[in-house]
């Protein structure tokens, strides 16, 4: 009878229609997200490159070719990607180590962030946060009873910090949080007891403190100094941070209007990157900004929604992991655009330039979409 229901389940799970709400706040920030990209790349592609349509070519060709991927996946039953699970953490977890053992891969950077095969350029980080959310949720999901024993969370811990461990040595803090948070998150969800809840927080903010203030993580320290007071080195180490606020208070309620941003014009470093949001606030002001939190908690709202309806455990604790990463990363980056926390390096989910990066984010919403088949929400 139990192997009965768990086949109805499966047959389920992809028989329904896509949940079109969730599909068309993508789609509107995705598309805000190109346009934006336009306006704050143009100044800066053509000073450095000579045309001014090279970042937004790349990402509209990508972003479109990343819908189709977002399509395609959300068609394929989402229990297929279950099987991979291993086979994925074990992958990434390689490219991760061959980034540490490898000098850096991009010039100009000291950091071993980036892994480069031919044309394709790529952080293994990004792929780490998929990774964690399809393991964690496959061995939750079949282990749900043994998620209060200390040797099932002992485990999963162990895998988190491992993970983290090599992504922090590169050093990309930023997306160590992430994943350590989504790892939480997901044990959060499976039930984890309390205790161990309050726990493993004081150890994992522990075990950062300590990590900058030994200088494990070296520029973890300059960064929060130059948080506190960017002023203390206008021209050097705080100028991104004075630039972005200058941007943002500039914009005022209502914006300059799309295109009409000062700051853009090399006075942001990188301004298409991690910085992209204090140019939507100087061009569109508060009130675009604000339009644009909302689209995300809807997003948010919508993708939790999906989870709570998800025909088993295994499609709800996916649905929450990959719904909680868009929704953490983007509170993460604008709390550093408006110099909230430190400047770690977290690109702005559908608005970053990033190819690659576009290409997973979407491909993880196709599996939220596919989740959403096996809901009744549309019906």
């Amino acid at each position: 009878m139990a192997g009965n229901k768990a086949i109805k389940k499966e047959k389920r799970a992809n028989s329904g229609k896509m949940d079109i709400t969730f599909l068309s706040f993508v789609l509107i920030l995705l598309t805000i997200g190109l346009v934006m990209l336009f306006s704050a790349s143009y100044a800066y592609s053509l000073e450095y490159y000579g045309n001014s349509y090279k970042f937004i070519t790349r990402q509209a060709v990508l972003g479109g070719v990343g819908v189709v991927l977002m399509l395609l996946v959300s068609r394929i039953d989402y229990h297929f990607w279950r099987k991979f699970a291993w086979i994925f953490f074990f992958l990434v977890t390689a490219m991760l180590v061959v980034l540490l053992i490898l000098p850096p891969m991009v010039s100009g950077m000291d950091v071993k962030r980036w892994l480069v095969i031919g044309p394709i350029n790529f952080q293994p980080s990004e792929l780490a946060k998929l990774s964690i959310i399809l393991l964690f949720s496959s061995l939750i999901a079949s282990n749900y009873k043994e998620v209060k024993k200390f040797s099932f969370i002992a485990f999963l811990l162990v895998v988190l910090v491992l993970t983290c461990g090599l992504i922090v040595l590169e050093p990309h803090l930023s997306a160590t949080v992430l994943v350590f948070c989504i790892g939480v998150v997901l044990l959060i969800v499976g039930g984890l007891p309390k205790r161990y809840i309050f726990g493993g927080l004081g150890v994992g903010v522990a075990g950062v403190v300590g990590l900058i203030v030994s200088g494990a993580v070296s520029y973890g320290s300059d960064r929060i100094k130059y948080w506190l007071d960017p002023w203390a080195d206008a021209t050097g180490k705080g100028f991104q941070t004075i630039q972005s606020l200058l941007a943002i208070g500039s914009g005022g309620f209502l914006g300059r209007g799309i295109g009409q941003s000062r700051q853009k014009y090399l006075w942001v470093p990188e301004p298409h990157n991690d910085f992209i949001f204090s140019i939507v606030c100087e061009e569109l002001g508060l009130i675009g900004a604000v339009v644009i939190i909302l689209l995300f908690c809807l997003l948010v709202w919508r993708g939790f929604t999906i989870a709570m309806h998800a025909p088993d455990k295994f499609g709800s604790l996916m649905a929450i992991g990959l719904t909680f990463q868009v929704g953490l990363q983007a509170l993460l980056n604008i709390w550093v655009v408006t110099n909230t926390i430190p400047n770690t390096g977290i690109s702005l989910p559908f608005f970053s330039y990033g190819g690659t990066s576009l290409l997973i984010l979407l491909a993880e919403m196709g599996i939220v979409l596919s989740i959403s088949r096996g809901t009744n929400l549309e019906k």
